[in-house]
C-alpha cells in the first residue's frame, strides 16, 4: 500500500464520487467532447479490438488487445486504454489526449487521477454506446483493480453485455414519458432522454442515482429526473409511455453486490416490476426487460412471466438470448480464482442453491409487454428463440407484436400478401430408414435472427406466394394439396407468425 492506508480506506478514497461541479460544467463537457471528436464510439473501438460486437471484450484477454490491437498508440488506442480498458498512461501519453486544464477538470470532477509517480488512470469509465459516452463504475473482471481490495456492494453497474441488449431493442418511438427502473448508470434513462419529454430514473442505490445524475448534467439531459427509492415507490401512481428495467436478477445463494444479486430465486426484483406494470404502464404503453430466469423442465420462463403478470390483459414477447445449464451457471459465477479449495466450495454453494430453486437451466432473455387489445381476442404470450442483437433492434421487436397481430386477424382472406424478402430455405435430409427431407427457412438481414422449420404445406405456400397475391386465390391454388381449406388457413397464419409472409398495408 503506497500511504498505509487500511483496504476499507483505499475503496473509500479510489471510488469515484460522482461529484458535478457545475462551475466546471462547460470546461467539462469539452473535455469529454474530445473524448468522442478523436473517435471513441462503440463502432471504431470494436473495430479497434476486432471484435463483431463490443458485448464481446473479454477481460482475460487485455495482454492481447494491448499487444496486437493497441501497440500504436494514437489517440483512439490511448482512449480505449484508458477509458475502457482500465490501463494507466503515462503523463506524456496523456498530454496526447488533454490539454493542461482539461487534464485538471477532469481529474477535479473524479474522472481521472494522478499518482504519485505522475502516471494517469480513470477513476470511472467512459462505456461508448453507439456514439455516446455514458460514466459509470469500472467492470470488475475478477482482476486487481489499483487501490481496491474488494468488489464494493454499491457498485455501480458497467455497461456490459445484458445493458447493451436492451438498449438496442427498445423502441424509439417518441413518448411522453418514461420510466427507467434499476437504473444504475442511466444509460437506458439517458437513451430514453432523447426521444421522451420527461423520463424518470430510479435506483434504490443513492450511488446509483449520484451516477446517473452526473451523467444527466454531463450530457445536458435536462428533461431527466433522479429518485432514490424501491422500483415504483417514489413516483405513486403515475403511469408511464415506455419503461425499461436491468433489475438485479442472478439467483444467488449470496448477497454480496447490489446491482446482480436477485436473491436465491434470481426473482425477487424483477418478479415485483412485472407484477407493478398493470398499474403502472398507461394505455398504448410498452414495457422493456432485459433478464435471466431460472427455468425447470415442467415450468417454463413463459409459464413464470405470465403467473406474475396474473390476469393482467397484457400481449407478452419473451425472446430467448441463451441458455446457460445449471452447472456451468455455477461454474461461471463462484468465488476463488486463486483458491482451489475456495473455488470448489463456491461451486458447491451455487449449484446447491439452483437445485433447491429447481432450475436446470438459467436463460437469458428480452421480455417485452403491451396492452392487449380486446377487439383481438384474448391476450397472447410469444416465445422466439433469436441471435442477441449486434445492432439496433427496436422496429423489429415492434414487428413481433404485429405478425402476431396479423395472424390472428379474423378477415384474413380478403387481405392481400406476399413473400417476406430476402430469405433464405435450406433443405435437410434424415438418413436413416425411409429417406425425408425437412426445410429451414431464416429471414436474412435481421438483428434478431432465428431459423424456422416448416411443414411440407407451409413450405408449399411460402414457395407458391411471389410478390404480391390475393389470400383468397392463394388458398384457393391449395386446394389438393391441403388436407382442408382449415389446414391451408392454419399454414398461411404460421407463416404470418413468423414473418415469412407479410400482409401487404
Amino acid at each position: 500500500m503506497r500511504d498505509g492506508s487500511s483496504a476499507a480506506d483505499r475503496i473509500v478514497t479510489e471510488a469515484p464520487t460522482f461529484t458535478f461541479d457545475e462551475k466546471d460544467g462547460t470546461a467539462l463537457r469539452q473535455a469529454v467532447a474530445r473524448v468522442t471528436d478523436l473517435g471513441y464510439t462503440e463502432a471504431r473501438t470494436r473495430e479497434r479490438l476486432g471484435l463483431e460486437d463490443l458485448a464481446d471484450l473479454r477481460w482475460r484477454a487485455l495482454p492481447l488487445y494491448r499487444r496486437e490491437r493497441l501497440c500504436d498508440r494514437d489517440p483512439l488506442a490511448l482512449l480505449i486504454d484508458l477509458f475502457l480498458l482500465q490501463g494507466i498512461l503515462p503523463a506524456e501519453e496523456l498530454a496526447r489526449l488533454f490539454d493542461p486544464p482539461a487534464a485538471e477538470v477532469l481529474q477535479r470532477n473524479g474522472l481521472l487521477i494522478c499518482d504519485v509517480q505522475g502516471s494517469w488512470r480513470a477513476r470511472a469509465s467512459l462505456y461508448p454506446v453507439g456514439n455516446r459516452l455514458v460514466v459509470s463504475d469500472h467492470a470488475w473482471p475478477k482482476l486487481p483493480h489499483p487501490g481496491w481490495h474488494a468488489i464494493p456492494f454499491d457498485l455501480v453497474m458497467s455497461i456490459g453485455t445484458d445493458s447493451r441488449w436492451l438498449s438496442r431493442t427498445t423502441s424509439r418511438k417518441p413518448v411522453g414519458s418514461a420510466l427507467d427502473l434499476c437504473t444504475g448508470s442511466g444509460v437506458h434513462a439517458l437513451l430514453a432522454a432523447a426521444h421522451a419529454e420527461r423520463v424518470v430514473a430510479v435506483d434504490i442505490s443513492p450511488r446509483a442515482v449520484q451516477c446517473t445524475r452526473f451523467n444527466a448534467r454531463l450530457f445536458g439531459a435536462a428533461n431527466l429526473k433522479c429518485l432514490t427509492g424501491d422500483l415504483y415507490q417514489p413516483v405513486g401512481e403515475e403511469r408511464f409511455d415506455l419503461i425499461t428495467a436491468n433489475p438485479p436478477f442472478v439467483p444467488s445463494p449470496v448477497h454480496t453486490l447490489g446491482f446482480r444479486d436477485g436473491g436465491k430465486s434470481g426473482e425477487e426484483v424483477q418478479r415485483r416490476i412485472v407484477e407493478g406494470l398493470p398499474r403502472r404502464l398507461a394505455p398504448g404503453g410498452t414495457a422493456h426487460i432485459v433478464t435471466e430466469i431460472g427455468e425447470s423442465d415442467a415450468f417454463s420462463v413463459a409459464d413464470r412471466v405470465r403467473g406474475w403478470l396474473g390476469d393482467a390483459p397484457m400481449d407478452v414477447v419473451i425472446l430467448r438470448l441463451r441458455e446457460h445449464s445449471a452447472e456451468t451457471y455455477a461454474i461461471g459465477h463462484a468465488e476463488g480464482d486463486y483458491d482451489f479449495g475456495e473455488f470448489l466450495e463456491s461451486v458447491g454453494e451455487w449449484s446447491e442453491n439452483l437445485r433447491q430453486q429447481g432450475y436446470a437451466r438459467v436463460v437469458s432473455v428480452l421480455l417485452f409487454f403491451r396492452w392487449s387489445d380486446p377487439a383481438a381476442g384474448p391476450p397472447w404470450t410469444r416465445v422466439e428463440t433469436v441471435t442477441p442483437p449486434d445492432r439496433d433492434a427496436g422496429g423489429e421487436v415492434d414487428a413481433f407484436f404485429a405478425m402476431e397481430k396479423a395472424a390472428r386477424r379474423d378477415d384474413i382472406s380478403s387481405c392481400r400478401i406476399r413473400r417476406a424478402h430476402p430469405l433464405a430455405l435450406t433443405e435437410s435430409f434424415l438418413l436413416g430408414g425411409e429417406l425425408r427431407s425437412k426445410v429451414r427457412a431464416r429471414l436474412l438481414g435481421k438483428a434478431l435472427t432465428s431459423e424456422h422449420w416448416l411443414e411440407d404445406l407451409e413450405r408449399d405456400l411460402l414457395l407458391m406466394t411471389g410478390e404480391e397475391v390475393e389470400v383468397s386465390k392463394q388458398l384457393a391454388r391449395l386446394h389438393g394439396i391441403a388436407a382442408s381449406p382449415s389446414d391451408a388457413a392454419m399454414a398461411l397464419r404460421s407463416l404470418l407468425r413468423r414473418g415469412l409472409i407479410n400482409i401487404i398495408p
